[in-house]
């Protein structure tokens, strides 16, 4: 009989175990990468191209075209579109990244030679009709109108521009940038970048040899027209301490948003940041959460993270506090980074943090799907799996020593850049 009076004993999870995919490749070149598992006939398929040709005077190019590409082609309205994958029971998505944007399909197995020739379509043949580009621009604008008015879309905005300038990263998108678009511009960028040589096609579920042959048979073949491209490459530079005050005297809350450039996945130091970010902000137990929610009640919420892109990493930290008490709580954040950096972590805490993070990925790992995400985080980072066993080795094994030297060389705050939008 269970005792629920007694609290579970606390276990380490041992071994996390990754379904590592087959690599083929299509006849025109294509690297198709598949996860076949799963009980359902079920499949993704995803279709993930690199950003190209950036111009920082048309920073909507890349993510118009993403958001339209399913708006109509020579033989198919975007009605048509629609109702077509519908009537299959099929789902099509797109997203727009800072170093890719996909487009991915999920159909059962018996429907994919009739949802492919659609997709293909969409992937090949777009033609970005000028009605269907007003209707997004009109909508746009009012989304951007609206977001516009919120203290934390404001800081976000502006935070990512400090930090990365007029590029992907941080570009600062304005009503007249939707003004400026044009179809021809569109389908210039279509062109260079939605082909053959940059694409790269991940497949997950009930994909076997004939789901690659149906594949094969939509997309291995010629594409169109040869346009040049060159994939998006940034370089940044860390920067001198900077505070930043945009006033709203109307604001009941004051958003906050500090932060520096940081490393990606790649640089070895990045599993034991991520350990030391999740102490900090990074779960609903974290030291930020106790004490500017918990202890103060200053926030509903507030968090920390480290993200990785493909030409750099950033830390940041983000809340929204009540205008009066916004100068105590950046304080507050100010003196837990100084206690990371000046105080080792005790054994109960960096465990249950090491508990939480396995735990974690572990819990991420439940379909074809997610083990299909796992293994795109590697290969946009040109890595291997040595990685995950790397980076769980460090989780279970770092200590409060390390913790403290990694705070030291990463938290330092004469190079945050520190927004804040409302009222101090």
């Amino acid at each position: 009989m269970l005792n629920r009076t007694i609290t579970p004993e606390f276990k380490q999870v041992i071994d996390i175990n990754f379904l590592v995919p087959n690599k083929q490749q299509l006849d025109n070149g294509i690297p198709v990468f598949t996860i076949n598992a799963g009980q359902q006939h079920l499949v993704r398929i995803e279709f993930i191209f690199e950003n190209v040709n950036y111009n920082a005077l048309k920073p909507l190019q890349a993510i118009a075209v993403n958001q339209l590409i399913n708006n109509g082609t020579p033989s198919l309205s975007a009605k048509e579109i629609a109702e077509r994958v519908d009537y299959y029971g099929a789902f099509l998505q797109t997203e727009y990244g800072a170093d890719q944007s996909s487009v991915r399909v999920y159909t059962l197995n018996k429907h994919l030679a009739a949802v492919l020739p659609i997709l293909k379509s969409i992937i090949t043949e777009s033609i970005f009709p000028e009605q269907e580009l007003a209707i997004f621009v009109q909508n746009q604008k009012q989304s951007l109108q609206v977001s516009m008015q919120k203290n934390d879309y404001l800081a976000r905005k502006q935070f990512a521009n400090e930090i990365f300038g007029n590029t992907s990263y941080g570009s600062s998108i304005e009503p007249e940038h939707y003004d400026a678009i044009s179809r021809q511009e569109l389908l210039d960028y279509f062109h260079a970048a939605y082909k053959p040589e940059n694409c790269t096609i991940f497949a997950a579920g009930k994909f076997d040899a004939d789901a690659f042959e149906i594949l094969n048979r939509n997309f291995g073949g010629n594409w169109g027209e040869q346009v040049p491209f060159q994939i998006n490459k940034f370089d940044f530079k860390i920067k001198d301490r900077k505070e930043i005050f945009i006033e709203r005297p109307e604001a009941v809350q004051s958003a906050i948003r500090m932060g520096r450039l940081a490393i990606n996945r790649s640089h070895p130091d990045f599993p034991g940041l991520q350990v030391l970010n999740t102490l900090l902000g990074g779960y609903f137990g974290s030291r930020l959460m106790a004490n500017i929610r918990e202890d103060k009640g200053y926030t509903y919420g507030i968090g920390s993270a480290v993200v990785s892109l493909r030409d750099a990493g950033y830390f940041f930290i983000a809340t929204e506090v009540g205008a009066e008490v916004c100068s105590s709580a950046v304080k507050e954040i100010e003196l837990e980074i100084e206690m990371l950096k000046n105080e080792l972590v005790q054994a109960p805490e960096l465990d249950l943090v090491r508990n939480y993070i396995l735990g974690s990925m572990l819990g991420s790992l439940d379909n074809a799907f997610s083990h299909a995400d796992k293994f795109k985080n590697l290969h946009f980072s040109n890595l291997d799996y040595s990685y995950y066993d790397r980076y769980i080795n460090i989780v279970k094994t770092i200590t409060p020593e390390e913790l403290l030297v990694l705070a030291n060389r990463y938290l330092q705050q004469e190079h945050f850049t520190s927004v804040i939008v409302g009222k101090k």
